[in-house]
């Protein structure tokens, strides 16, 4: 074996150390040219010389840097295969004539480095003071084409170049923003500043094969909450209704109409979320499936049951299809309508008229307004059409207790005092840690009849 096989390339590719102005940056300043040795390289030899076992230690080996190029001084000649190394001292006998056998010999390269090289991280651990480079920033939250941090206090004064950077090595982000402490508690929504780049807020984002179109500065919006809308739809069969009490502009009612055919009754109290909602309705083709509502929380409770007996939504018929499909299929039932009795309404499937899961994404406050529930359903008729189908319910909450047990048993004693009573299939879910002391879970039960019947 040769004894080459422990070598590593000593090649400093850090970024120069800069003394530049921090707003706007000098990017001329961060030019670094690096001399190497290359070998020139017939076109039929590169692949040998880059699988060879003698010399793949030797090359270049630089992220971002191709180890072939073509010669400066002759474009159409032999390549240049780049080395780690700066002299034919550095290579032992064996690779040494293995590389002169195969090529046209050595000659010297220079490898030019510039501000569009180094990763975000890299450049603020030479432009940020000493004190502040090891907690600095390494990236971000996504939503659309908008990038939005949280910075601590101490980096405040470098908020504009922090901002520049990271603009600068995203290009899919247009704009970058600082989310303040301030936020609007009746909606949800952040005050934000923009660091860096256009100040346009409307955003639009992909989820769950769904489009969704918003203004990120006007509403509620979690890109990490992903998993989460995921999971509560995958509990839904299709055909199933969903009242969704703060719907914001749909992660869990589009997804569960659009992959899951079921009917959604979409609420959310800020204006602004409806309109987008409606929207996003729109958008995504799901208007016959979702009705969107701006109401509070609990006068949606109040309201859902009654109106959906009143309205129900058409019988579920199968999964959803396009509409080229369902305009043949159109077509074939008209045909043989001509020539076949039609069927007897008591064939078809009953219309949807009740709610079989409520998802309420709230919370910091979702579970005070559970008492909403209590003696909601008055009617009779109404009282006959939940019997034995109980809703489920799925109510997300934050708790201060960082044990699952002891969480568990403040999440059920709080959903208790407002329902006053125990409901029943209790499953209570951990989400994710949102600061802390503070956990975010999703407690799902069934509901009763002596909650539910007045």
């Amino acid at each position: 074996m040769s004894r080459d096989i422990h070598h590593k390339s000593h090649l400093d590719t850090s970024p120069p150390q800069y003394n530049g102005p921090l707003y706007p940056l000098d990017k001329d300043a961060f030019r670094k040219s690096i001399p190497i040795l290359a070998v020139r390289v017939p076109a039929s030899q590169t692949a040998t010389v880059l699988n060879s076992d003698l010399t793949r230690r030797y090359l270049v080996g630089i992220p971002k840097v191709r180890p072939v190029v073509r010669n400066p001084s002759d474009p159409d000649g032999d390549r240049l295969v780049l080395l780690n190394i700066t002299s034919q001292a550095e290579i032992p006998p064996e690779p040494l004539e293995f590389l002169k056998s195969k090529t046209n010999g050595f000659t010297d390269y220079v490898l030019n480095l510039d501000y569009d090289y180094w990763t975000a991280s890299e450049i603020l651990q030479v432009i940020l003071p000493e004190d502040l480079r090891e907690g600095a920033p390494v990236g971000f939250a996504t939503t659309g084409h908008v990038a939005h941090m949280n910075l601590n206090d101490e980096y405040l004064p470098y908020k504009k170049t922090i901002g520049q950077v990271f603009l600068d090595k995203n290009k899919l982000i247009k704009t970058i923003v600082n989310k303040l402490d301030n936020i609007d508690t009746q909606f949800r929504v952040f005050d934000m500043e923009v660091l860096a780049g256009e100040p346009n807020f409307v955003v639009e984002h992909h989820e769950s094969d769904c489009r969704f179109t918003f203004d990120f500065s006007k509403v509620y919006w979690n890109s990490r909450l992903h998993t989460e809308h995921d999971r509560i739809v995958s509990l839904l069969k299709p055909g199933e209704v969903l009242a969704d009490v703060f719907a914001g502009v749909g992660p869990f009612a589009i997804p569960a109409a659009k992959n899951k055919t079921c009917a959604v009754l979409a609420n959310d109290l800020n204006p602004e979320s409806a309109k987008y909602l409606s929207k996003n309705v729109q958008d995504n083709d799901v208007s016959d499936l979702v009705r969107v509502s701006c109401q509070d929380g609990r006068a949606f409770i109040r309201d859902a049951f009654q109106q959906i007996y009143d309205m129900p939504f058409p019988p579920y018929t199968g999964p959803k299809i396009s509409k080229t499909l369902a305009r043949k299929l159109q077509k074939q039932a008209k045909k043989a309508s001509e020539s076949v009795p039609v069927a007897s309404n008591s064939d078809s499937p009953p219309s949807r008229r009740t709610i079989d899961h409520f998802v309420m994404n709230l919370p910091d406050t979702a579970i005070l307004f559970l008492d909403a529930f209590k003696d909601v359903i008055t009617s009779q008729e109404v009282k006959d059409a939940y019997e034995g189908k109980m809703p489920l319910v799925h109510c997300h909450c934050f708790t201060r207790e960082l044990e699952q047990i002891s969480a568990e048993v403040d999440i059920k004693k709080r959903v208790e005092e407002k329902l006053g009573h125990t409901p029943e299939e209790y499953s209570i879910v951990h989400v994710r840690s949102v600061a802390p002391n503070k956990e975010m879970y999703c407690v799902s039960f069934r509901l009763l009849p002596e909650i539910l019947f007045a």
